[in-house]
């Protein structure tokens, strides 16, 4: 509880530091590229306070898997952390990611310019051909795409079921994609009310092959990433119990 509120605390201040350079970003006609660098010094930072105050770090496995050129990414949801993590996992990737996301002050001026693909889930169809024009736009500048097919943080042991985003993204842009199995909702999830120590998992599995017909992807990809899960769930156990 006291790392958790502690956390917060230096959190807020080191959020607050990038507040500076905003009108100086500004001014200069917000580029792109400085303001992704900037976003990523910040999420590092978030990542270097979690491990420090905390005792929350991430250990990664299959980085191999990730293909040479622009890809659609998929993960399931779990925490906050995936959402700033990803940022610097996956370098100038564009996150998909709900319109609550830029309501937060200063995060939001960073991550909105990054830019991000922000869709207001109330808007329905236009949602999502906003998103997948975006997707294009992305793509076509060199940029892997990120999308939560759950839509919604879960519960660690929630079933995988996507929303239909992910499948119309699959069947529009015609690259492979890389799903991503994290567990990060053991340490800092959404009915959690303090951050937790340990190793955040990331793995990487091999990607699918663009073609598919959009319901067997994904059924393929929600199974995929619900095996990987209890692969990752039952190696702790199994840690636990063999010290």
């Amino acid at each position: 509880m006291l790392r958790s509120f502690l956390f917060d605390a230096v959190f807020v201040m080191w959020t607050a530091l990038f507040a500076l350079g905003i009108p100086v970003l500004w001014v200069a006609g917000s580029p792109r590229r400085p303001i992704r660098a900037v976003t990523r010094l910040w999420v590092r930072g978030v990542l270097v306070l979690l491990k420090v105050v905390v005792g929350l770090t991430y250990s990664e496995q299959g980085r191999a898997a990730k293909p040479d050129g622009p890809c659609l990414i998929i993960s399931n949801h779990q925490s906050v952390w995936e959402t700033l993590a990803f940022v610097v996992l996956f370098p100038d990737v564009a996150i998909i990611a709900k319109r609550e996301l830029v309501k937060i002050p200063v995060v939001s001026w960073y991550l909105a310019r990054s830019p991000m693909i922000i869709i207001d889930r109330e808007a329905g169809s236009g949602a999502l051909k906003q998103m997948l024009t975006s997707a294009q736009d992305a793509l076509a500048d060199g940029r892997s795409v990120l999308i939560f097919p759950e839509g919604t943080r879960k519960l660690p042991d929630a079933a995988i079921r996507f929303h239909r985003g992910a499948e119309l993204l699959y069947a529009r842009l015609n690259v492979p994609v890389l799903p991503v199995v994290i567990d990060s909702g053991r340490f800092w999830g959404a009915a959690q009310p303090f951050k937790r120590p340990g190793s955040v998992a990331v793995s990487y599995l091999s990607a699918i092959r663009p073609g598919l017909p959009p319901a067997t992807f994904t059924k393929q990809a929600e199974s995929l990433i619900q095996t990987e899960r209890s692969r990752i769930d039952a190696t702790r156990i199994s840690s636990k119990c063999n010290p």
